[in-house]
């Protein structure tokens, strides 16, 4: 019986150990780069776009389901020239970035010209719709 008692109480204590999980840094980026150089939306030190589109994302990110929680549980949002990027240490979604992102074109009007395109594993990009010119001109011809 005393072996018993010795054999559970080592697998306890190998297993706790082994239970340990770094914390994991989440950073995801908004690449801006289009609008900025064409002037739909422009850096910070002309006119502050990017910068609503800043404080649109920090005031309307949910962490554990409530908004204002950004501090609190290690989510910030930087801006840096023409990106946007998100860093986290609790658990957050891409997908939920896209979506605001998405969220914060339609309110200003701009989801009409933009599309955000997921161009790697932790970057979104706003880019243009290809709108062709050629094939409207060649129907215009045909009619």
């Amino acid at each position: 019986m005393v072996q018993q008692k010795q054999l559970g109480r080592r697998a306890t204590k190998k297993g706790a150990g082994g239970n340990k999980k770094k914390k994991q840094t989440l950073k995801y980026f908004i690449e801006c780069k289009n609008p900025v150089e064409d002037g739909i939306m422009n850096s910070l030190s002309e006119d502050p776009t990017l910068f609503f589109q800043e404080t649109f994302l920090n005031a309307h990110i949910k962490v554990n389901g409530k908004v204002g929680m950004m501090a609190v549980s290690g989510v910030k949002l930087e801006l840096i020239k023409t990106k946007l990027m998100l860093t986290s240490e609790a658990p957050f979604s891409k997908r939920y970035l896209k979506y605001l992102t998405k969220k914060y074109l339609k309110r200003n009007t701009l989801r009409d010209w933009l599309r955000v395109v997921a161009s790697s594993k932790d970057t979104y990009e706003l880019r243009y719709f290809q709108i062709n010119q050629d094939d409207e001109d060649a129907s215009d011809n045909d009619s």
